[in-house]
């Protein structure tokens, strides 16, 4: 009998044991099971970004991960999702960065918490607006019609002091961060408060002396920027139109007339083009066109603003093609100076 009692008791003690290593070893695996869903790398290599729209749910965010296979496993993921509430909660839009081998845990807390990374938005020396609507709508989440729509109309941007025609001048060529998902409006805003910032009282002051305003410098400087291919010669050229605004004179810039086409191909200024009623035919009208005929650059601006002064009212572009030009203070002058553009035009074979 105590043999028996003894065997019992030992079978027992190594079936108890059994249980409690099975046990242990199952915690183990469920361990590591729940360490990986959360702690093991997960993000694949496919997309440097994920890209999450406005008003997206958490299904659009998944179907995007899924169709992109932006994670090696999406179950992993979507217990991790639903673990850490991100399923049922707010989802956050944006740009968000990927780096290969990122963990469940980062990559949810980072959607969750919305650190999208900021876009740098360039854009320079567009010429018209609807290119730069295209722009922007290339780096950032808004439509091309939508930042379209702001620039057109007239009642959001008299808000801050521009019509529709003049507006372009705000937009200051330069590099900016934003976030991807701003909305038009925002934009508009950062962009107004970085014009605010260009234009201190200094600068200010100095279009006074010149008796324009910001919006005209920016305007002039258009048409300075559209003239000039070397920005070393851009305040002689300011200088230049600010000598004929000064005397009454008509600015007869020949971007102008071309603007005022709306072909850009043109190379040649011909004379049926100089008829063209257009606002913008400053060899039609006196002084400054309604808006600028190019987003103008900031050099451009400066160099009004810091025009060279001398007696020149005429110019034309040098017949050696160098992107330069000859100045004249005198109608003789400048119409020797043409003669020699024109011939070597001709010698090109260039008609228009």
């Amino acid at each position: 009998m105590a043999e028996q009692s003894s065997s019992s008791g030992g079978r027992g003690r190594k079936f108890i044991i059994a249980l409690a290593v099975i046990f242990i070893i199952a915690l183990i695996i469920t361990g590591i099971n729940y360490y990986l869903r959360y702690w093991g790398p997960n993000v694949t290599g496919n997309k440097d970004y994920l890209y999450i729209h406005t008003g997206s749910s958490f299904a659009d965010v998944y179907r995007t991960i899924r169709q992109e296979k932006l994670v090696r496993d999406t179950t992993a993921f979507m217990w991790a999702a639903h673990n850490m509430n991100y399923v049922n909660g707010r989802v956050k839009p944006g740009k968000y960065k990927l780096t290969e081998g990122m963990n469940n845990r980062h990559f949810i807390n980072m959607l969750k918490a919305g650190n999208q990374e900021p876009v740098t938005l360039n854009f320079h020396n567009l010429r018209l607006k609807s290119q730069f609507a295209k722009s922007v709508s290339m780096q950032l989440e808004p439509d091309s019609a939508s930042v379209s729509r702001l620039l057109d109309s007239a009642a959001f941007v008299q808000k801050h002091g521009f019509t529709t025609d003049n507006v372009y001048t705000m937009f200051l060529p330069n590099s900016y961060q934003l976030y991807w998902n701003t909305t038009p409006e925002k934009f508009f805003e950062r962009m107004y408060t970085e014009y605010n910032k260009f234009w201190t009282p200094a600068r200010k002051q100095q279009a006074t002396a010149l008796n324009l305003t910001p919006v005209q410098v920016s305007i002039l400087a258009s048409i300075v920027d559209a003239e000039a291919l070397h920005d070393d010669e851009m305040p002689t050229i300011a200088g230049l139109y600010l000598n004929r605004l000064k005397r009454g004179i008509k600015l007869e810039a020949d971007p102008t007339v071309i603007y005022a086409t709306g072909d850009f191909t043109i190379k040649r200024v011909l004379n049926k083009y100089l008829s063209n009623p257009s606002p913008y035919n400053t060899y039609q009208h006196t002084g400054l066109p309604p808006g600028p005929i190019m987003m103008p650059s900031v050099n451009a601006v400066k160099a009004v603003l810091d025009y060279k002064k001398h007696d020149y009212i005429y110019m034309c572009a040098k017949e050696d093609f160098s992107g330069y030009h000859n100045f004249a203070t005198n109608n003789a002058d400048h119409l020797a100076n043409a003669r020699r553009f024109q011939q070597a035009l001709n010698e090109r074979g260039i008609k228009r």
